[in-house]
């Protein structure tokens, strides 16, 4: 069984780490320090130039990678299960989205405008891969299942998310139009089936060295999210930001992630999946990407406060960690057929 040897190819250089409860993402520190870096040594003027150029580059470097890095055999050995994939696709791109339509009925008065937006980009964006595969593991669920739908989550959101941004986003308060989703295509749609392509030269690289190429990807994100933050504190678009505002964007993202977590627990059962597969549906189900929403976002929002729209993103993520950590702990201790318990 190729996928499932792969997925805990995958899950084991990082397993060690993710059982640590309640332990700050080692990767989360290095965002928030290369946001630090935007508030104290923004990039301005020819500087700022620079940075979106070298930072465009990056991005279709780290498409390349994905490509690259991703065998098509493996994941065709996993998409048999194709009711696990569409579940977990569905919580994604439509229970997801649905929860978004529920933040344009809270006032402006409690949530700014540009806040909403951000969270409203949150509930667009793909899953993420290693997370979810690894606490699918920890939790004791179907891993090959959660390799397949958050590598497919990702794929398909490169195409999804601008296109629900489109739907969604120029309704509330977005400049959003077909230029832009044609300019995600073109930077990580299109280096992504070029990385595929040239797997017969560069795959068996990519496999001796995947742990210096994960390092490259964080650095590309850091380098991303910098450009974000250093216009962010250029234009001084955090004083948009209420201390209102962000307490209600923290409290708005912790109600998404626990309806989310209930949600998927419950309506997996409902439908009849296996205790391994829900697992799978509940830990790929609830995830947000920041390794690609933050790219797509650069892309998608050139021009505008890109730091406030992903902000929403970064707090998300570290609560989704926290919380997947501490309930994938329990779950993996937990006899089977006790629920969360």
């Amino acid at each position: 069984m190729p996928a499932r040897a792969a997925a805990f190819g995958v899950v084991g250089s990082v397993e060690a780490m993710a059982v640590r409860h309640m332990r700050v993402d080692p990767f989360m520190i290095a965002i928030l320090a290369s946001a630090l870096l935007a508030f104290l040594l923004p990039a301005t003027g020819a500087g700022a130039d620079v940075v979106s150029h070298v930072t465009t580059g990056a991005i279709v470097l780290l498409f390349f990678g994905y490509g690259a890095r991703l065998s098509v055999r493996e994941a065709l050995a996993g998409l048999t299960h194709w009711r696990l994939h569409l579940m977990i696709l569905a919580c994604t791109y439509l229970v997801f989205p649905a929860l978004a339509l529920a933040l344009v009925a809270i006032p402006d008065a409690v949530l700014s405008p540009a806040m909403r937006f951000g969270l409203i980009f949150l509930c667009l964006v793909p899953s993420t891969v290693q997370s979810s595969i690894t606490f699918t593991s920890i939790a004791g669920g179907n891993i090959a299942g959660a390799m397949v739908s958050a590598t497919a989550s990702n794929i398909l959101g490169v195409v999804i998310t601008p296109l629900l941004a489109l739907l969604f986003l120029p309704a509330h308060g977005g400049t959003i139009g077909l230029g832009q989703v044609r300019d995600v295509a073109l930077q990580l749609l299109l280096p992504f089936v070029l990385g595929q392509l040239s797997r017969p030269l560069t795959a068996e690289f990519m496999a001796r060295h995947r742990r210096r190429v994960t390092l490259l990807d964080r650095v590309v994100i850091c380098l991303v999210v910098y450009r974000a933050f250093s216009g962010f504190f250029a234009d001084r678009a955090w004083v948009q930001v209420r201390a209102l505002d962000f307490l209600v964007m923290v409290a708005a993202s912790l109600v998404i992630l626990t309806f989310m977590f209930a949600f998927t627990w419950w309506v997996s059962g409902v439908t009849g999946f296996s205790r391994p597969d829900r697992i799978a549906i509940m830990m790929c189900g609830t995830k947000k990407s920041l390794a690609t929403g933050v790219p797509i976002a650069a892309i998608l929002f050139a021009g505008q406060s890109i730091g406030l729209i992903v902000l929403p993103l970064m707090v998300f993520h570290q609560a989704q960690l926290m919380a997947a950590t501490v309930i994938s702990g329990r779950m993996g201790r937990a006899p089977e057929g006790t629920g969360t318990n």
